[in-house]
């Protein structure tokens, strides 16, 4: 089983495709999602979201908050740019 991933910005699409697991920063708290995880909508504070794919390729990616919502093995992730502190 794999997740499908979408991580977009202000700038456009930043990540997309399948990968085995994701990591990101809600306002409660780091979660980690694998396949079959119980849906889930959160708001993301700053910090980095990880993707690990297919290949077993970890990509991080710096975010300055957002969305988060997760449901049928699909993630989707609204992000804010980061601010000019890199938070």
């Amino acid at each position: 089983m794999a997740l499908t991933v979408d991580i977009v910005g202000p700038d456009g699409v930043r990540w997309s495709g399948q990968a085995t697991f994701v990591t990101a920063p809600t306002v409660e708290g780091s979660i980690g999602l694998y396949p079959a995880h119980e849906p889930i909508m959160s708001v993301l504070k700053a910090g980095n979201v990880t993707v690990d794919d297919l290949e077993g390729k970890r990509s991080v990616l710096a975010i300055g908050g957002g969305f988060l919502s997760f449901d049928e093995d699909t993630v989707t992730v609204i992000a804010d740019p980061q601010d000019e502190h890199g938070a």
